[in-house]
């Protein structure tokens, strides 16, 4: 986003994993990175380690606030304000990077007007950080050369998602933290190859390598290649979909995902699921959704497929099968390709466009469509690893070219960087009598997502074994709840019940939990509100209780 992301699509780390090491300051910001990311967190305490230093944003004590130098803990879905605070120093103290500010970007008054009014003071009084935290913070990113930004689902999952993202590349941009290695703005992609997913047009706007629906060139491309007839109108973004469930949306086809557990509102959502009139449901073990499921088609897991998973900094590598399927489960692709075989037969239309044999084929139909990928062949992907370092990082327009480290080299690619002024917009809930605290929700170290597959091993169930809410001292007393008393939490939209951790690693009037269990499902609490451009629904702030059973 602002010019420097939006040029590769959304979620594009623009720096590599391995450059983390080498850096002298890392703003870790909405991440709990050791739990959600901990091979990436290994890279974090290895720079630490060296010498570099760590700050993290985030409104819980996290692990890795113990070795950061500051922890911002700011309150939940201000995050607008305390990065505007922090362009304000920069600019203020003239710490900006003028001569990059004058080559690679524009917007940059429009930012300086918009953050004139949102000093650190007035910031402290919102989102909670001293002020003299802000400046220091502040000074050190601007005046550090090897200075990068990682944020992850803490900045992108609230109704101003976008504007929290398009703050953090202000930052980068008025620095001139870009184009140079150990610096940048780095999203942590949170599912296994949903970057690869993106790659390949697995959205609502983009065919593959981020080529928007609507530009005639690039459908008149794809309608020869398919020779089909497409559409030029974006398509539904999750959110969308599933508030259309059972309304204007009667069919879905689901594959990987539980979306009656991980979806927002989810009793709302199950209301909405029990008027769909057919559900596919493609997965590799049962789960939530499965009871809404007309049809299930049993998939192959990463270990016993083909194919190319593509990491957080835009690395594509090559997954080899370890064993073969189990039962009947078939490789995601080879279930794709016969659907659209059948489907195509039963229509009268030319079925020979799905006519591959492997993950190989697809793919050297699928890379020279896209610019980016064009360079990147199966070939080269088999070929031994370089350094240590497997696969090929995008863009790689052509087969001499060697891949891309860290994006940006010598210019911001779009041209210019827009720099763009947003302003603080609160989040959709606040708290007021009868729902006294703010329920933020995340992942843990020992469990993943829907907990589809971690839960079904022993020794993590053991680590991990039940629902919890983390809640701080002075909130517990009031309520009259101990450590591992039985508790319900209730939200405008359901309740559910689970035990209380009572800890001050969340904030006083904030409230924690992970979204893993079955049994204690967090989105049945959450706000399925959404970003206006992303559609991302506001996981991580809505107004809730706490009640002692």
């Amino acid at each position: 986003m602002a010019g420097l992301v939006t040029t590769f699509g959304a979620g594009a780390m623009t720096n590599s994993i391995r450059e983390i090491r080498d850096a002298d300051f890392l703003v870790v910001i909405g991440s709990n990175t050791s739990d959600a990311h901990p091979i990436i967190a290994m890279e974090m305490k290895r720079a630490v380690r060296a010498g570099a230093t760590l700050v993290v944003a985030d409104p819980r004590a996290i692990w890795m606030t113990e070795i950061a130098s500051d922890h911002m803990q700011l309150q939940a879905g201000t995050d607008v304000w305390l990065l505007n605070a922090m362009a304000h120093v920069i600019i203020d103290e003239d710490l900006t990077d003028k001569a990059f500010i004058a080559e690679h970007t524009e917007g940059f008054e429009a930012v300086r007007d918009a953050v004139a009014k949102y000093t650190p003071e007035q910031a402290e009084a919102v989102c909670g950080v001293p002020a003299d935290m802000i400046r220091r913070v502040a000074r050190q990113y601007a005046t550090t050369r090897k200075a990068g930004i990682y944020y992850t689902l803490g900045i992108t999952e609230h109704s101003h998602g976008t504007d929290n993202v398009y703050a953090l590349a202000n930052l980068v941009l008025l620095t001139g933290h870009l184009g140079h290695a150990s610096m940048g703005l780095n999203p942590l992609r949170g599912q296994n190859n949903v970057q690869g997913a993106n790659d390949a047009g697995a959205s609502p706007i983009f065919y593959p390598g981020y080529q928007r629906v609507d530009d005639p060139e690039v459908q008149a491309k794809y309608e020869a290649l398919w020779r089909r007839e497409l559409s030029p109108v974006p398509g539904l973004n999750l959110n969308e979909m599933m508030k259309q469930a059972g309304e204007d949306l009667f069919g879905f086809f689901i594959m990987g995902e539980d979306i009656i557990l991980s979806e927002p509102n989810i009793l709302a959502l199950e209301e909405r699921m029990n008027r769909v009139e057919f559900v596919v449901l493609q997965d590799i073990f049962p789960n939530e959704t499965m009871r809404f499921a007309d049809v299930v088609l049993p998939g192959a897991s990463f270990a016993e497929k083909e194919g190319v998973f593509v990491n957080s900094e835009r690395r594509m590598q090559r997954v080899r099968a370890a064993v073969k399927p189990a039962g009947e489960a078939r490789p995601d692709w080879e279930i794709l390709l016969e659907l659209g075989r059948r489907a195509a037969v039963r229509k009268g239309l030319d079925d020979s466009v799905w006519a591959h044999n492997s993950p190989a084929e697809i793919f050297a139909e699928f890379a020279p469509t896209a610019p980016k990928f064009a360079g990147i062949t199966y070939e080269r992907l088999n070929a031994e690893p370089d350094f240590g370092f497997s696969g090929i990082q995008w863009p790689c327009p052509d087969e001499n070219h060697p891949g891309t480290q860290f994006l940006h080299e010598g210019g911001v690619l779009r041209g210019k960087g827009l720099l763009t002024a947003v302003e603080y917009r609160p989040s959709m809930e606040s708290v007021d009598r009868e729902y006294g605290l703010l329920l933020s929700t995340g992942r843990t170290l020992y469990h993943y997502n829907a907990a589809t597959q971690t839960r079904r091993d022993v020794g993590l169930d053991m680590k991990q074994p039940r629902a919890f809410v983390q809640i701080h001292p002075k909130d517990a007393r009031k309520r009259g709840i101990v450590q591992g008393d039985a508790v319900e939490v209730r939200s405008r939209r359901g309740a559910i019940k689970l035990v209380a951790e009572v800890t001050r690693d969340v904030r006083p009037g904030s409230i924690w939990m992970a979204l893993h269990f079955a049994e204690a499902r967090a989105n049945v609490l959450t706000n399925d509100a959404g970003d206006a451009v992303t559609g991302t629904a506001e996981f991580k702030v809505c107004a809730a209780e706490v009640v002692k059973l």
